[in-house]
């Protein structure tokens, strides 16, 4: 009975062995298996392919849980001269991708992603670009850009106040702004 049992307790640590290398053996083939497609085969890395299953849904959810945890309150309200000011640095710095009043960003749709339209009214109520978004949320994005998107960190480029203007602009864009703002975000 004694040898009975030393064989059935060495048959279940074989089993756990066999387990193991299986599981390591899987993993293996499945790493060998994507380096040979990143490798040699045809990823998506043109603008134009068509995305990985589940790409931005990947990316979104650790960029929402971080802006939740980051995102801050503006230090300021809105005035027309902080529209102003948002204004100057949003057509030099952010029309070029993001369009202006009226008029799209003609290279954007060769983005990918596409840059969306900050002044555009889309799908739902009377949302304009990203006014349904926090200020403070426009902001984190504005300061510390989004990596693979192409959207570029403006810190060290705009100063604190000068981003806080840009996000409370564009918190407003759905709503009239003064002639003047438009006029400036127009090139008039």
């Amino acid at each position: 009975m004694a040898s009975g049992k030393s064989r059935s307790s060495a048959g279940g640590s074989g089993g756990m062995l066999k387990f193991f290398l299986g599981f390591v053996f899987a993993f293996v083939v499945l790493f060998v298996g994507v380096f040979v497609y990143f490798k040699f085969g045809t990823p998506p890395v043109a603008t134009a392919d068509k995305p990985f299953p589940f790409e931005k849904t990947i990316v979104r959810i650790p960029l929402d849980a971080r802006i939740d945890r980051e995102m801050q309150q503006p230090p300021f309200g809105t005035s027309e001269d902080v529209y102003e000011t948002g204004a100057m640095a949003y057509k030099l710095q952010c029309s070029a991708c993001h369009g202006v009043p009226g008029k799209d960003a003609a290279f954007a749709k060769g983005m990918y992603p596409i840059a969306p339209q900050l002044w555009k009214k889309h799908g739902h109520g009377d949302v304009v670009g990203v006014s349904d978004d926090e200020a403070g949320e426009t902001y984190w994005k504005i300061k510390n850009g989004i990596r693979l998107t192409g959207m570029p960190s403006f810190k060290g480029v705009l100063s604190e106040d000068q981003m806080w203007d840009v996000a409370l602009l564009l918190k407003h864009a759905n709503e009239q702004l003064p002639d003047p703002v438009v006029g400036m975000l127009k090139g008039q």
